[in-house]
């Protein structure tokens, strides 16, 4: 595999998880450092990347930041009760472009998919969710992107790539391989009408701050179905971070973005997952250490990832049907961990995306609600996207 693109740990960071408590994640996860150079990926489960790329963020004003106070921050933490060996393959500097850069962090991204290797992203600008999502296009045939944001990022695709516009361009460039985008807190006077009316008609999901603030669970069927998951650290409440960091009084608790982190950890599907938009400050211990906890809760996450949507064993599941006024609706329970899904018909009339989402990940609450004659948005959603 090709690494050549990578940068090492720095050797300040190295001098600080040497006077670490033998117990804490510095001192039991392998690193990539300027003396032993990248280690052996055999085994790994989950590698941190960094990537020191900013300069398509629309707000940039030629400064520069490193990841140094997130990687004591997370060595300076205790492992759980976990089975899963986790690396720090350090960081893609930016390149002469951005172009360049991109390429780097999506050639890095190919190469860990395809070996079984989760990569957590840290990064500047949020658009690096862009390259993310090209890394997919001979992986896989549809990608799921959930973005935590408090925008929703459609922008004006015409116009060059930025952090505010990042998801318009996924939508529009060839070759078209998003089948569906959630955005998952967002606020309604962060985004104009128009764009609130783009993800309706193209049916994509949203959620607002306040229904995932007052269920937290409702991340968790989104997640499920995600193949990439993006976070702007904007989503979080001024409070929780430091100086730079600051962006809106409403936002998510630290509490609530580490579960949320954690349910796109337990998703089976998740195959990558980001953190964007940090923007280090002297008082910056604070947005460090909440990163830390997010990449901690994403790896308890994956720890427990349970193989529970396998429907060929009968004996694994239960089938509940329902009937409401215009539907009959087809509900199945993993006997193993109690989680639901819904099932999607085909529409043999249409060119059929969704050879690979003929069951959506859905909530008990769905099944209570078709039994009262309520058909779930969700499944409403993805009947009319696989129609478009």
């Amino acid at each position: 595999m090709d690494f050549s693109f990578l940068s090492p740990v720095p050797d300040s960071v190295l001098a600080y998880n040497e006077v670490l408590s033998q117990q804490t994640l510095g001192t039991n996860i392998k690193i990539h450092s300027s003396q032993n150079g990248i280690p052996d990926l055999k085994n790994v489960k989950v590698a941190i990347l960094g990537v020191l790329e900013n300069r398509n963020d629309y707000n940039y004003i030629g400064e520069t930041f490193q990841l140094n106070e997130i990687r004591k921050a997370f060595y300076s933490l205790f492992p759980g009760s976990w089975n899963i060996t986790i690396a720090d393959l350090g960081d893609i500097s930016r390149g002469e472009t951005v172009n360049d850069t991109y390429f780097a962090l999506k050639e890095t991204i190919i190469n860990l998919v395809k070996a079984n290797v989760i990569p957590v992203i840290l990064g500047g600008s949020q658009d690096l969710t862009y390259a993310n999502y090209r890394a997919y296009d001979n992986l896989i045939p549809m990608v799921n992107i959930v973005n935590v944001d408090a925008k929703f990022n459609l922008g004006d695709s015409s116009k060059p790539i930025k952090n505010n516009s990042f998801v318009g361009k996924i939508i529009l460039d060839k070759p078209y391989n998003l089948f569906n985008y959630s955005t998952l807190g967002y606020q309604t006077y962060f985004n104009p009408q128009e764009e609130i009316d783009l993800m309706e008609s193209l049916y994509f999901e949203y959620y607002r701050l306040g229904e995932i603030a007052n269920n937290i669970t409702l991340a968790e069927p989104v997640m499920r179905d995600a193949n990439i998951v993006t976070v702007d650290l904007n989503s979080i409440k001024s409070a929780e971070v430091s100086l730079k960091q600051k962006f809106s009084p409403n936002g998510f608790d630290g509490k609530e973005i580490c579960a949320i982190t954690r349910y796109a950890g337990i998703s089976n599907k998740v195959s990558s997952f980001g953190i964007y938009e940090y923007k280090p400050s002297k008082d910056d211990e604070i947005t460090a250490m909440l990163i830390a906890q997010m990449i901690w809760y994403f790896i308890e996450g994956v720890n427990y990832r349970v193989k529970d949507d396998d429907f060929s064993d009968e004996s694994s599941y239960q089938k509940f049907i329902t009937l409401t006024e215009s539907e009959e609706l087809v509900f199945y329970k993993s006997n193993k961990t109690g989680r639901w899904w819904i099932e999607i018909p085909f529409l043999s009339n249409v060119n059929n995306k969704l050879k690979r989402h003929t069951l959506l990940p859905c909530m008990h609450q769905d099944y209570i609600d078709a039994c009262n004659n309520k058909v779930p948005e969700r499944w409403y959603k993805a009947i009319q996207k696989n129609s478009l």
